[in-house]
C-alpha cells in the first residue's frame, strides 16, 4: 500500500514541479529506486544488484525547503487575468501559476516572491508577452546561501525599467523582515525573443553581486548566473561519495571533465599532484579559477573548451578521471578518447541516469567495469535523481 501524507501544496497536480506531494518521503525513495534499478538491470544484471557493489538509494539530508535557487516567471494564469509570478502550469507554455508558498524553497524566498508580485500588481506593471513581445516583467531569479542565509534577488525585465521604479523596488525589498540578510539586488535587462534568460546588461541596485556557499570545508563564490548544485546538503553527500569512489592516491593526476565551476576538482586537489578541469562555459571556468584562488589551491588548472577537443591537449595523462557530463551524457567521439586515456579509475556522475546506463556498455567494451553504483536523491518531490558509479580498468 502506498504511504501517504496530507497534500501540502495547493498547486499540486497543476504545477509542473513536484510529483510526490501527498506521499511519504520513504515511499518516494522506494519508488525512485525501483524505477532506477529497472533502468540499469539490462546493463548490469540481477547479480550486481544482489551484491555489495550496489549501494542503494541515498536520501537527501533535507527533503523540504532544500532548493537554494529558484527561477520564477511573470505572466497570468488565464487570458486577461491579473499579473502572476510563479511557475508554468503543467503542459502549458503560457499560463503562469502564482506561487506564494513553494515547499521546495526557504520561507525567505517565498516572502520575496509574494512581495514582488504584490508590488508590481499594485502599480499595474505589464509582463512580457511571449507572442507580441511587448511588456516589461520577465523573470525573478532568487538564490539563498544555505550556509550563510544571504539572499540574492535578480529581477529580469525587457528594456524600460525606469530608475524611479527601480528605487521603489529596492526600498520595498530592503523593508522585508527576512530570517537571512538581503545580500544583493540586481536588475538584468533581457530583450531576447526566447524565454531563456539572456543577461544583456546587469545592474547592481543594492549590496553585492554574489553569494558565498561553504561545502565540505571549501568556500565558493556564486554569481547570479553561475551553476551551483540546487541542493547544498545533497551536494555535500554527492561530492563526498565521488571523493570516496575516486580514492585519489598521493601524487596522482586527475581530470575533472565537464567541471562546471570546479567544485569536484577542488575537493580532490588536497591529495592529488595536479587536477585539470575542463569546461566549455567560459564564465564557469572563470568562476572555478576564482574559487580555487579563494581556497588557496595552486594545483588546480581549469581550461575552457570542449572535452572532445581538449582531451588531446592536456599536458600529462590522467591516473583518475571524474565525469559529470550534461544530461545527454558523453559524446561518442569523446568516449573513444576517454577509453584510450589509460586512466585506472573513472567516476561517472549523471544527472540523467538513463545516459549513464546507455554509456556503461561503451565503457565496458573499452575495458572498464562498474565496481560500485549508488543513487542519490538530489531533488526530493520531483522525478529527478542523480546516479554515481565508479569504474575500474580491467
Amino acid at each position: 500500500m502506498t504511504e501517504t501524507t496530507q497534500t501540502s501544496c495547493p498547486l499540486f497536480g497543476r504545477c509542473g514541479g513536484c510529483r510526490y506531494d501527498g506521499r511519504s518521503y520513504s515511499d518516494e525513495l522506494h519508488t525512485k529506486e525501483e524505477q532506477l534499478k529497472k533502468l540499469f538491470l539490462p546493463v548490469l544484471g540481477a547479480d550486481f544488484f544482489a551484491s555489495s557493489s550496489y549501494e542503494g538509494m541515498q536520501a537527501s539530508p533535507v527533503s523540504a525547503g532544500y532548493r537554494n535557487k529558484m527561477e520564477f516567471s511573470f505572466g497570468n494564469a488565464e487570458k486577461d487575468g491579473p499579473l502572476t509570478l510563479g511557475l508554468h502550469q503543467k503542459k502549458s507554455f503560457f499560463n503562469i501559476l502564482s506561487v506564494e508558498e513553494c515547499q521546495l524553497i526557504h520561507p525567505d524566498l517565498n516572502a520575496v516572491t509574494r512581495a514582488v508580485q504584490a508590488f508590481f500588481r499594485e502599480r499595474g506593471t505589464s509582463f512580457y508577452h511571449k507572442k507580441s513581445h511587448q511588456g516589461l516583467l520577465r523573470h525573478l531569479i532568487l538564490r539563498r546561501s544555505w550556509s550563510t542565509g544571504d539572499v540574492l534577488v535578480n529581477l529580469v525585465t525587457a528594456a524600460g525599467f525606469e530608475d524611479g521604479l527601480a528605487r521603489e523596488f529596492t526600498d520595498m525589498l530592503l523593508a522585508l523582515p527576512l530570517e537571512g540578510r538581503l545580500r544583493g539586488i540586481l536588475h538584468t535587462e533581457n530583450n531576447s525573443l526566447s524565454d531563456a534568460v539572456v543577461p544583456e546588461r546587469v545592474t547592481l541596485l543594492h549590496g553585492g553581486p554574489d553569494l558565498t556557499e561553504h561545502l565540505l570545508g571549501l568556500s565558493f563564490r556564486i554569481s547570479p548566473f553561475s551553476f551551483f548544485q540546487n541542493n547544498t546538503p545533497g551536494a555535500e553527500l554527492l561530492y563526498a561519495k565521488a571523493r570516496e569512489y575516486i580514492a585519489v592516491t598521493p601524487g596522482a593526476v586527475v581530470y575533472d571533465l565537464y567541471s562546471g565551476t570546479g567544485t569536484i576538482a577542488q575537493m580532490l586537489s588536497p591529495t592529488a599532484a595536479r587536477v585539470y578541469g575542463v569546461e566549455i562555459v567560459e564564465e564557469a571556468v572563470a568562476a572555478a579559477r576564482e574559487n580555487a584562488a579563494l581556497n588557496g589551491l595552486s594545483n588546480c588548472r581549469f581550461l575552457a573548451g570542449d572535452v572532445l577537443a581538449l582531451l588531446d591537449e592536456l599536458p600529462e595523462p590522467a591516473d583518475y578521471i571524474v565525469l559529470d557530463p550534461p544530461r545527454d551524457g558523453v559524446h561518442p567521439k569523446a568516449m573513444s578518447k576517454l577509453l584510450r586515456s589509460g586512466a585506472s579509475r573513472m567516476v561517472y556522475i549523471s544527472c540523467k541516469p538513463a545516459s549513464l546506463a546507455r554509456d556503461i556498455p561503451s565503457l565496458a567494451l573499452g575495458g572498464y567495469r562498474v565496481e560500485k553504483l549508488c543513487f542519490i536523491d538530489m531533488f526530493p518531490r520531483t522525478d529527478n535523481c542523480e546516479a554515481i558509479a565508479v569504474l575500474s580498468r580491467l
